[in-house]
């Protein structure tokens, strides 16, 4: 009898700890799209929220967080990203910091941050990239350490309620895949690894900036890139799909073949010096041929002014478009500044980040920024 109830208590306990882990693993942040709004767990993002007249319910403010999980496995340009403090590069520490930083960023509003499997230019901009800060592998396999540190990204961002852009490749990088197949498989793999683990909180940018003529492949360009949306997007486990698009440069509307192919469109703003512009791009995205009521958004923009009543920010919501912070660190400052160039202080340490969280804390109507 004594084992009887031994094992009983065994199974009991098995079932109890699997039972929780089923529990931890359901999401708790799920993002989808009506209309030209996005929803967060079936309600619309800032509910009921304006502001200045403009409607703020349904956007996705957000900021170019890309270097999260950053790594350089050429050990000739590795030394280029040491902290100041210990004259040495740490993934490990880079990620950490970023996630103890998460929670501040939503307090002010922030609802999605972009990061790439293939990062962007640790520089902010640059002609060459001879670092190697890639996801996958040459033949497209995904990198275990690189997915660890993603995941660990996507489950904080649902922890607090936030959305992920997950960036497949970019074109300071998309070298390292040896060809097209190879770029096929690296969205396959990359595409049902994010649907196995049960991510609610992931939208797919496919590339950055499909546009750039550094892309090697013709698959990346803008002539075939819906052939790469199109395959996320009918990549389905258990009736679930991701949401799925790609971006463009500066002061780039959208073709035809990508507006038809996308669940919403991503915009960028590098470039645009004039806040007009910004929404004259907005109202010709909307007018473009194959248009249909869709979210519009600017994931990166390089433009502040946060100080002024015009600015692109303020302009991309005048049109119903939400906006996305890039800021990299200019010419002359230092560690403080800049969350696109690493290494990178996460906090909000620069008087340009202060500007953003302060302009974004009374958009929202979220707690001001400290």
């Amino acid at each position: 009898m004594r084992s009887q109830c031994l094992w009983l208590c065994f199974w009991l306990s098995l079932l109890g700890a699997l039972a929780s882990q089923s529990l931890a693993a359901e999401p708790r942040t799920r993002v989808s799209i009506a209309g030209e709004a996005f929803q967060i767990n079936g309600q619309p993002t800032y509910a009921g929220r304006t502001w200045n007249g403009k409607k703020i319910e349904g956007l996705l403010l957000n900021s170019r967080m890309v270097q999260a999980t950053f790594d350089d496995l050429n050990p000739q340009t590795r030394e280029r990203w040491a902290y100041p403090d210990t004259k040495s590069w740490d993934a490990e520490r880079n990620l950490r910091e970023f996630l103890a930083a998460m929670p501040r960023w939503r307090k002010h509003g922030l609802l999605a941050i972009t990061v790439n499997l293939q990062g962007g230019s640790p520089q902010g901009y640059s002609q060459e990239q001879p670092w190697h800060n890639s996801g996958f592998t040459e033949d497209g396999s995904l990198r275990p350490d690189y997915l660890a540190r993603l995941e660990r990204v996507i489950r904080r961002a649902d922890e607090l309620g936030m959305v992920v852009i997950v960036g497949y490749f970019y074109f300071g990088q998309d070298q390292r895949l040896k060809d097209e197949a190879a770029v096929i498989a690296a969205t396959d793999a990359a595409t049902t690894w994010l649907l196995d683990q049960a991510f609610g909180n992931v939208l797919v940018e496919v590339n950055n900036e499909c546009n750039v003529r550094a892309y090697d492949h013709e698959i990346l360009k803008p002539g075939r890139i819906h052939e790469l949306i199109e395959r996320v997007r009918g990549t389905e486990r258990g009736g679930r799909r991701l949401l799925a698009g790609t971006s463009y440069g500066g002061g780039t509307v959208p073709r035809e073949n990508v507006i038809r192919a996308s669940d919403f469109l991503l915009l960028h703003g590098n470039g645009v010096n004039s806040p007009a512009r910004i929404a004259e791009m907005v109202r010709q995205t909307r007018a473009a041929p194959g248009y249909r009521p869709m979210p519009v958004l600017f994931n990166e923009d390089d433009h502040f002014d946060f100080e002024q009543p015009s600015n692109n920010f303020v302009a991309a919501i005048g049109e119903y478009a939400s906006w996305g912070y890039f800021d990299y660190r200019m010419k002359g400052e230092g560690f403080d500044d800049g969350y696109q160039s690493v290494p990178v202080n996460w906090g909000i340490s620069s008087p340009r980040k202060r500007g953003f969280f302060q302009l974004l804390s009374e958009i929202t109507g979220d707690a001001p920024a400290r």
